[in-house]
């Protein structure tokens, strides 16, 4: 990706952060939408977006019903979000917004979950 695109993209994913805090008033969005990556085609068609949703229920498994509905939620406001990226962005075109659940980057925090509780159990056991 070259440096104008990477800026655009970057620009995007701070914009869209804010956009997704503050507009997006859907009760049914639950947990902290956090945008990991944006790419963006080179024809600027396009800008797929790859999210988490920080939402762990009491047992520690991920809910995928959950993130399913939450990508939903975000591809169906996407052509609102696009209008007011379109407000703000300083380019000929708004590139289209394709949401995506970011599998690695949950699955690592899930992982990163699991291991500090385990060496939090080992230092209190080794207290005892």
């Amino acid at each position: 990706m070259n440096q104008r695109l990477q800026r655009l993209a970057d620009q995007i994913q701070r914009e869209l952060a804010v956009l997704i805090r503050d507009e997006i008033n859907d009760p049914r969005l639950t947990g902290l939408v956090t945008i990991s990556s944006v790419k963006i085609s080179p024809d600027l068609g396009y800008a797929d977006i790859y999210v988490t949703i920080l939402e762990m229920h009491k047992d520690d498994s991920m809910d995928k019903e959950l993130h399913s509905e939450s990508l939903q939620i975000l591809n169906k406001a996407a052509g609102f979000l696009r209008t007011e990226l379109s407000h703000i962005l300083r380019t000929r075109t708004t590139p289209r917004l394709r949401f995506h659940y970011d599998e690695i980057t949950a699955n690592s925090n899930y992982m990163m979950n699991l291991i500090s509780k385990a060496v939090q159990k080992s230092e209190q056991d080794n207290q005892l």
